[in-house]
Parts: structure tokens; sequence; C-alpha cells
């Protein structure tokens, strides 16, 4: 009897409400968190697809190439490295020109080069301008081009937005906080009067928390997991329209999503409800008339 009491209380229409509405505010809690961490990402992804180009001298014969191409990728700051010949530099300008410069000079004007992809932590212009210094020495390099002024809206627009997601997040975090703990104290508020009741019959004050606590603790498991879930098949779904959004949203990134949904469910639901359970435990039996 005593079990299916329990079963009875815990799967509640008042249990139910309430997580419902915990799971909804887990949600919420969950695309900030998933927002703030893209946004990271984000950065990386756009800092690391921003090409810097090594033209390389024409007296370069091809071992040169090889031996210079595998010194370039055993730098730190190249996350990759290819090298596009001026035969197919040309190519590739013919095509995007439409027409053949060689028709017109009857030389090809374009030089070999190395085209490289910074590792994120390097593409800002004030380590450029040091790696950039460091590669002119070489006498086999003409130039290194980039966009010097991309580089640098990027990094600061990056700046902004990761600035305004914070403040974003300390905020919905706060309402999420609220909503949760408005949600418990109401819980709790409809069976003040059984905790007082469990009080005047002799039940110490642990004694009569530990159902609450424990009822709370699953409250926070079972909205936790609805909200994985459900942030969870809402990427898959978006995934299958735009596969590119694999490049800011990985696996270790919903991992993080989903424990940190997990703990903040199991954090607040708990401490709401051991400090609701504490007011009306300190209140005298009259007083839980005028609450």
């Amino acid at each position: 009897m005593a079990k299916r009491h329990n079963r009875r209380t815990f799967f509640s229409t008042q249990f139910i409400t309430s997580c419902i509405s915990t799971t909804l505010v887990l949600i919420l809690l969950g695309t900030i968190t998933m927002f703030v961490l893209m946004a990271q990402n984000l950065s990386t992804y756009v800092r690391e697809n921003i090409n810097v180009s090594v033209l390389l001298s024409d007296d370069l014969v091809e071992d040169d190439v090889k031996g210079l191409q595998a010194e370039f990728a055993k730098q730190p700051y190249v996350k990759s490295i290819q090298y596009i010949s001026k035969e197919q530099a040309l190519k590739e300008q013919t095509e995007a020109m439409g027409t053949d410069p060689t028709e017109f000079i009857d030389v090809n004007p374009f030089t070999a080069s190395f085209e490289i992809k910074m590792n994120s932590a390097f593409a800002n212009n004030d380590s450029l301008t040091n790696i950039v210094r460091r590669i002119k020495s070489n006498d086999k390099i003409i130039d290194v081009l980039y966009q010097k002024e991309l580089m640098q809206s990027v990094n600061d627009n990056i700046s902004k937005l990761s600035l305004i997601l914070l403040i974003i997040a300390a905020l919905f975090t706060y309402i999420s906080f609220e909503l949760i703990n408005n949600t418990v104290r109401l819980t709790i508020f409809a069976r003040r009067f059984i905790i007082n009741t469990m009080k005047l019959v002799g039940a110490s004050w642990n004694f009569i928390r530990r159902p609450f606590l424990k009822q709370a603790l699953f409250l926070g498991i079972v909205s936790a997991i609805l909200a994985d879930l459900f942030i969870y098949f809402g990427v898959q779904w978006l995934q299958k329209f735009d596969p590119e959004i694999n490049a800011v949203i990985d696996n270790k990134l919903l991992i993080i999503v989903g424990v940190t949904v997990l703990a903040f469910g199991l954090l607040i639901t708990f401490l709401c409800t051991y400090a609701s359970l504490s007011k009306y435990l300190k209140m005298s039996s009259n007083d839980l008339y005028h609450v």
C-alpha cells in the first residue's frame, strides 16, 4: 500500500504539471547554453576558414616546394596547407573571371602559392603580423597576402557577439531559476498542511523533508532528460536541412549542454524544495492560514 501511495504521489497530476513546466524552462536554458557554446565554435570555424596566401618564387623546383610545404606544415599556426601551382591558379581565375588572361598577355601572370588556413588561436592581426614578418624573411617567398580588414572585423564582431550572448545567458539563467522556483514553491504550498500535520505528530524535520527532496530530485532528472531529448532531436532535425551546422554543433557541445541541463535541473529543484520546506516547517499552525 505504501509503495502504491508513493507511486501515485510521484506521478500525480501536480507532479506531471510541474514536470512539464520545469522541462520547458530547462529547454530554454539548454538552448541559451548551446548558443553561447556555438558562438565559440563559430568563432573557431570562421577564423580557421580565412585564407592566408603565401606567394612563391618562380625559381622554386618541385623538391623545393615539397620541402617548404613540409616545413610550413610543422608550424603550430598552420591548420592546413594546400599548394596551388601557376597552372592551377590560372585555371581557377579563368573560371572565376570567365576569360583567359593569357589570350591578352601571352604569359601566365599568376604565381604558385601555398593557401594556408590558420589555427584559430593565431588568426588575429597581432599574431599574423609577426608570422608574416618571419615568412617574408625567406627569400623563396615573394609576398604574404590575407584580408587584414576582414580578420579584424571577424574578431571584433565575435567578441561583441560573445559578450551579448553571455549577458543574455545570465539573464535567462536568472529567469529560469525564478520560474522553476515558483513552480516548486506552488507545489510545496499546496501541501503545507500535510507538512504541518507531520510536524504535529512528532516527525523530525529531516523525516518530513526526505520524500519531498526525493520527489524534487526525481522531478529534476525527468525534466532534464526530457529537455535534453528535445534539444538533441531538434539539432538532428536542423542538421537534415543544413549539414554545415555540424561545424558549430558537435557531439562535445551537445554533451556539455546535456550535462549542464541535468546539473541545473537537479540543483535548482533540490535547493528550491529545501528552502520552501524550511519556510513552512518554521511556521506555526496559525501562520499557515495567512500565507
